[in-house]
């Protein structure tokens, strides 16, 4: 049976701390320090349509993958966790690439203002459009005897350096921007960002922009990183 074709609007716009895709965690709240605030749009903008969310610890958001829209589905994909060369069905993975281009992340609620919520633990791109917005509630939404074979556990944490210069410019970056900057290099850097299938050599510098900050890095070795400028 077909249905017939609709259409949804953003209730408002993610301004985020990652301005690119790269280095962005692969999962929500394995990065506390990634913040970001939910600027409300019309005629969600008001204190009516959040009334009683201070109450609330965690959301559930309902986004769009903007950048990753397609139109033509995929019906398998081939997910990070797997090691980017093995296809999973679409539905069994929560790889980017969506039948309609929608995610969904649980994300700290730090502040409720008018307009405005304040999150923690995201792992949305900066303008990302969010679609909706429910409380979490732990006794619906934390299942203890759930399980996942693809991914059991959270991914292992890689070491994670810094040369000197490196992280004085990360601490005054941080003080300049009011955010916990080398608490967010060092958290999404652990999550080891580059392609699973990807094994650079020492030389290889990687690059990524926090907030207005550009972080640069390389593998001195396997399952190290050293962060070598901060500007």
């Amino acid at each position: 049976m077909s249905m017939p074709p609709y259409s949804v609007s953003p209730v408002g716009i993610l301004h985020s701390c990652f301005k690119e895709k790269f280095a962005i965690p692969r999962q929500p709240q394995l990065a506390p320090a990634a913040r970001g605030i939910l600027e409300l749009l019309p005629p969600f903008n008001t204190g009516e349509a959040v009334a009683g969310l201070e109450q609330v610890s965690h959301v559930w958001l309902i986004f769009l993958f903007h950048q990753a829209l397609e139109d033509k589905p995929r019906l398998k994909v081939r997910p990070p966790r797997l090691g980017g060369n093995q296809s999973i069905g679409v539905f069994a993975s929560r790889a980017t690439h969506r039948p309609n281009g929608i995610g969904q992340s649980v994300v700290r609620l730090d502040k409720v203002e008018t307009g405005r919520l304040h999150l923690s633990g995201i792992d949305l791109l900066d303008g990302t459009p969010i679609l909706d917005i429910k409380p979490y509630v732990p006794y619906a939404d934390s299942l203890p005897e759930a399980r996942n074979a693809i991914a059991p556990q959270a991914p292992q944490a890689i070491a994670v350096s810094w040369q000197a210069a490196a992280r004085q410019s990360a601490v005054q970056h941080a003080q300049r921007l009011q955010q916990p900057l080398c608490e967010l290099i060092e958290q999404c850097l652990a999550q080891d960002p580059r392609p699973a299938y990807q094994q650079p050599d020492a030389q290889r510098r990687y690059g990524v922009r926090l907030w207005d900050v550009e972080v640069h890095w390389h593998y001195p070795q396997p399952g190290h990183i050293c962060v070598l400028a901060v500007g």
